[in-house]
C-alpha cells in the first residue's frame, strides 16, 4: 500500500521535511496547517515541490470546530471553510481533515452534526474535495469512532467519510473490530501512531508521546486489519506528535518513521520483505582505542590471553573461553576514547541478514578489504555501531578469524566464559528508534522499558534479546543529552564462577567498583544468606538479584574511555539484568569518576 506522513511528525522546514519524507520513500504526504503558515512558499510552489520529490498531497489538515454548532457561529465556520478548500485546490489536495469539534460552543446534538457536517461536504464538493471526519479522544462530545460514523453515515454525503486514527482509538480502549462494520469506501484516510501505556490526561498522552508503530504498546497491526478487512485501500499514514522527533533530524526520523512502516505493513501481510534471520551468539566485541594497554591491562586481569592479531590492520583478539573481544587501535580518536565500536552477531543465514537490513533502511557499510580478507556484511544501527553478520567456524562460509594470524595458543583453561550481554548507549533522541531497529532488523524480541535513578535524573534501559537469551543487548540513554553516564557502554561476561573470577581479577592488579556498606545492610534485610556468603560480597564489590526463575550475582571493572567490564554468574534461569542494582552501581561509578577528577 502506498504510505504517507503528517509534516507535524518531523522536525525543521516545511521544506526541510518534503525532502525527508521524499528520500526516505514516502510516496505522499499530509500538509500540516501550521506548516503551510510558516512556510515562505506559495500553495503552488509547495505543490510543485511535492511533484518533483515524487510526493502526492494525500490530506490537508486539520479544520477544527466546525459541526454542532449555533446557526451563527457555523455560518463564520462555513466561511471559514470555504477559504481552505480553495486554498487546497492551489495545493492539490482532496481531502481535508475535520476534527471532532471540542469548541465551548458545540452542542449535544447529533443530528445538527450530522446536517451540518452534510452542508459541508456539498460546500466541499463544489471545490472538489472530500471530508474526512475523525473523533478527536477529547472531543466535546463525540469522542469515539464509532459515534464518528454514525454520525457521517446519518450524514449520508458522497464526498462526506471518516478517518480513523489509531491513537484516538485505542488510548480509549476501544474496540476496533467494529472498524470492520464500516464500509471500506467511507473510511475515507487512516492515520497511524504507536504510544507507551502512560496513565495521564490523553490530550496530554497524544500531544508529547505519540511515537510510530512497533515502538509503543498499542496493537496498532490489529487495527490496521481490521482496517483492512473493511475494504480499505487508501495510504497507511503516520501522524505522530512527539517532542523529541521535534527536536531530531528530520532525515534520520523520516527513515524510523518509513521503517515502522515497512516492518507494519510486514506484520500485516502486505509487504514481504527478507526473512527474518535472528542471531544465535555474539561472535566478537570491538573496541576501538586510541591507546591499547590500559583495556589490555584489564583484559589481561579479567584472564583473557591475545590470541591472534589482524594480518594487515591494527586489530588484537583477545579471548577467554567463548568469550572474544577485538581492540583495534587504527581508526580511533584521542577525544572518544576507549569505546565499544563493533559487534560480530552469529547469524544463520549471513547474507540473508543483510538483505534484510537493507530492506528495513539499515545502511549497508562498505568494508575496505586487503585480498584475502573474509567478506562480511556489515550494517550501523542507528547509534552508529557497525553490525557484523559472521558464520564463526561454519564452511563454507567466510570465517572472521581467517583475517587473523596466531600469536599465542587459546587458553585451555579459559572455562564456560562468554558474553552474556552487551549495553549500548543510545543518542538521547534515537532510543525508540534502537528499539524499532533491532526488533525489526536483527529480530530480538524488547522487553519493557525501565528507568533507572541515576543521582543525576532518570536513565532508561530497554532490553532486546533472542528467546533463549544467546543475545542480549541493553539499549540505555541518560538523565540528559549532555550526561557523560549516557555514555557510558559495558560489556557483560558470564562465568559460573563469579565470586572466583572476582578474586583473580583483583589479585591481578584489576580495581573492581566499590559499593557502599549500606547497600550489604539492606540485603542482609531482604535476602537470606549462607554464613560468610554476604560478607565476601561485600569484600569484592558482587551485588545481588533474585526473580521469580533464578539468582543473579554481578560485580564491575572501573572504566576505560567510554567502555567497563561486568562479571555475571546467572543461577536457576534468572532472565534479568540486575536492574534493581543500576541505581547503587551508578551512584558508585559517580564517585569513583568524581575521585579521579578531583
Amino acid at each position: 500500500m502506498r504510505t504517507s506522513i503528517a509534516t507535524v511528525s518531523l522536525s525543521g522546514s516545511l521544506t526541510e521535511k518534503l525532502t525527508a519524507a521524499s528520500r526516505a520513500g514516502f510516496d505522499g504526504v499530509e500538509i500540516f496547517e501550521n506548516d503551510l503558515l510558516a512556510s515562505p512558499l506559495t500553495p503552488e510552489e509547495i505543490r510543485a515541490r511535492c511533484a518533483d520529490l515524487g510526493l502526492s498531497i494525500d490530506l490537508y489538515q486539520p479544520m477544527r470546530d466546525i459541526e454542532a454548532l449555533p446557526e451563527e457561529e457555523f455560518a463564520r465556520a462555513l466561511r471559514r471553510a470555504r477559504h481552505k478548500f480553495e486554498l487546497m485546490g492551489r495545493l492539490g489536495a482532496d481531502t481535508v481533515l475535520v476534527c471532532s469539534s471540542v469548541s465551548p460552543h458545540a452542542l449535544d446534538d447529533d443530528a445538527l452534526a450530522a446536517e451540518q457536517l452534510s452542508r459541508l461536504a456539498g460546500l466541499a464538493e463544489d471545490h472538489g474535495v472530500r471530508v474526512a471526519y475523525e473523533a478527536l479522544a477529547w472531543g466535546r462530545h463525540i469522542s469515539t469512532y464509532d459515534h464518528a460514523w454514525q454520525v457521517v453515515r446519518s450524514a449520508d454525503h458522497p464526498a462526506l467519510g471518516t478517518c480513523l486514527d489509531s491513537f484516538h482509538i485505542l488510548s480509549r480502549g476501544s474496540d476496533p473490530k467494529g472498524i470492520e462494520d464500516i464500509p471500506g469506501e467511507k473510511i475515507f484516510f487512516l492515520q497511524l501512531a504507536d504510544a507507551p501505556l502512560l496513565a495521564m490526561d490523553v490530550l496530554q498522552w497524544s500531544r508529547h508521546y505519540r511515537c510510530f508503530p512497533g515502538q509503543g504498546g498499542f496493537d496498532v497491526a490489529g487495527l490496521v486489519r481490521h482496517v483492512l478487512r473493511a475494504g480499505y485501500r487508501g495510504p497507511l499514514s503516520l501522524e505522530v506528535f512527539n517532542d523529541v522527533f521535534r527536536q531530531s533530524e528530520a532525515g534520520p526520523t523520516a527513515v524510523d518513521a518509513r521503517r515502522s512502516l515497512l516492518t507494519l505493513q510486514e506484520t500485516v501481510g502486505l509487504a514481504a520483505l527478507p526473512a527474518p534471520a535472528p542471531p544465535t551468539g555474539i561472535a566478537f566485541a570491538e573496541l576501538v582505542t586510541p591507546d591499547a594497554a590500559p583495556v589490555s591491562a584489564v583484559l589481561g586481569a579479567l584472564g583473557f590471553t591475545r590470541t591472534a592479531r589482524h594480518r594487515g590492520k591494527p586489530v588484537d583478539l583477545w579471548q577467554h573461553g567463548e568469550a572474544r573481544v577485538l581492540v583495534n587501535t587504527g581508526p580511533a580518536e584521542r577525544r572518544d576514547g576507549t569505546r565499544l565500536a563493533a559487534v560480530g552477531l552469529e547469524s544463520p543465514d549471513p547474507a540473508g541478514a543483510a538483505r534484510r537490513a537493507e530492506a528495513l533502511l539499515a545502511p549497508v557499510l562498505p568494508r575496505r578489504r586487503a585480498p584475502g580478507d573474509a567478506e562480511l556484511e556489515a550494517v550501523a544501527a542507528p547509534d552508529a555501531t557497525e553490525l557484523f553478520f559472521c558464520a564463526t567456524g561454519r564452511s563454507p562460509l567466510p570465517d572472521w578469524r581467517a583475517d587473523f594470524e596466531d600469536v599465542a595458543p587459546a587458553p585451555h583453561d579459559g572455562g564456560p566464559w562468554r558474553v552474556d550481554h552487551l549495553s549500548l548507549a543510545q543518542p538521547w533522541h534515537q532510543f525508540d528508534e534502537a528499539a524499532l531497529f533491532h526488533r525489526s532488523v536483527l529480530g530480538l524480541r524488547p522487553q519493557e522499558s525501565v528507568d533507572v535513578a541515576d543521582p543525576y535524573g532518570l536513565l532508561r534501559s530497554r532490553a532486546v534479546s533472542t528467546d533463549d537469551g544467546a543475545v542480549r543487548i541493553a539499549l540505555t540513554v541518560g538523565p540528559a543529552p549532555t550526561d557523560d553516564t549516557a555514555h557510558a557502554q559495558h560489556l557483560a561476561l558470564a562465568t559460573d564462577d563469579v565470586v572466583a573470577a572476582a578474586r583473580r581479577y583483583r589479585e591481578a592488579g584489576g580495581p573492581l567498583l566499590p559499593i557502599p556498606a549500606n547497600y550489604y545492610d539492606d540485603l542482609a534485610a531482604r535476602f537470606e544468606f549462607a554464613d560468610g556468603e554476604l560478607e565476601t560480597y561485600r569484600e569484592l564489590g558482587i551485588l545481588y538479584d533474585r526473580d521469580a526463575h533464578g539468582t543473579f550475582r554481578h560485580c564491575y571493572t572501573h572504566t576505560v574511555g567510554r567502555v567497563f567490564f561486568e562479571l555475571v554468574q546467572r543461577d536457576g534461569g534468572y532472565r534479568g539484568y540486575g536492574a534493581a542494582n543500576a541505581p547503587v552501581r551508578l551512584a558508585a561509578q559517580h564517585a569513583v569518576r568524581a575521585f579521579t577528577a578531583g
